[in-house]
């Protein structure tokens, strides 16, 4: 079901009996490549792979393809694990990754909701494709890193991307909470999956309808177009990142 401002989840507040928050990053926090501006980044890559003479491990959709991460799980798909090529390509992506931060669109409502989370006792996690450093790098610039316990992001190892549930599982560890103590918040029908395979409810985020009918085929039940009715939960309780007590719980970690 799509769920509007005010209204709530078979009668129950979205966040009810929820202990801990886990944030996809490049959507319900910023859009980290607006504008299409991951392309660049994409052809990077398949210019790496046209010096290296193996061009033909991508498909003629993965030849034009925006999104970087397309581009490395295919890669990876066809080299052994820990291949050297596969290793270049990612640290290249990692260091885009964290570059962008610098012109990522704050995703409206985002900052405020997690303070409201924080100030509610509500533990944060973040939980991404992305490099850990790059929203490490953002939570710091915007002031909130400090309400996160911790980020887990993209390793070495691309097979453990999302759909895969490594993230969330590392995420539920890291924060010390069950499965069904936490809510992940994400934008795509693999932020979708991977929740399901860790066993923890979702809440999907979707900037336009587009994106929110693709969550909503893809079997969500929980698609909002804001955060209004989350921020209606939270109260308002949102106050500045940096009040005593606050502290960061852990360092951005691949949880291998």
């Amino acid at each position: 079901m799509a769920v509007e401002a005010g209204t709530k989840r078979g009668g129950q507040p979205l966040l009810s009996g929820i202990r801990g928050v886990l944030f996809d990053f490049d959507g319900p926090v910023c859009r980290l490549f607006p504008n299409e501006s991951s392309r660049p980044v994409a052809d990077e890559l398949r210019d790496m792979l046209v010096r290296e003479g193996v061009k033909q491990l991508l498909t003629a959709s993965e030849e034009q393809n925006k999104d970087p991460h397309v581009v490395l799980q295919a890669v990876h798909r066809g080299r052994p694990k820990r291949d050297q090529l596969v290793r270049a390509m990612e640290e290249l992506v990692s260091r885009r990754e964290v570059a962008a931060t610098q012109k990522a669109l704050p995703t409206p409502g985002a900052v405020e909701l997690i303070h409201r989370l924080w100030k509610n006792g509500l533990r944060l996690a973040v939980v991404t494709n992305n490099s850990p450093s790059a929203a490490d790098r953002y939570l710091r610039d915007w002031g909130v890193r400090d309400q996160f316990g911790a980020i887990h992001g993209r390793s070495s190892d691309p097979d453990l991307m999302k759909p895969h549930p490594h993230v969330v599982l590392c995420a539920l560890r890291s924060l010390g909470l069950g499965p069904t103590e936490a809510v992940m918040i994400g934008d795509t029908p693999t932020d979708l999956e991977a929740a399901r395979h860790a066993g923890v409810r979702f809440i999907g985020y979707g900037r336009n309808e587009l994106k929110q009918q693709r969550l909503r085929d893809a079997g969500a039940e929980d698609v909002l177009g804001a955060y209004a009715p989350l921020l209606d939960e939270m109260g308002e309780k949102g106050a500045a990142a940096h009040e005593p007590g606050a502290r960061s719980l852990g360092e951005p970690a691949a949880c291998l």
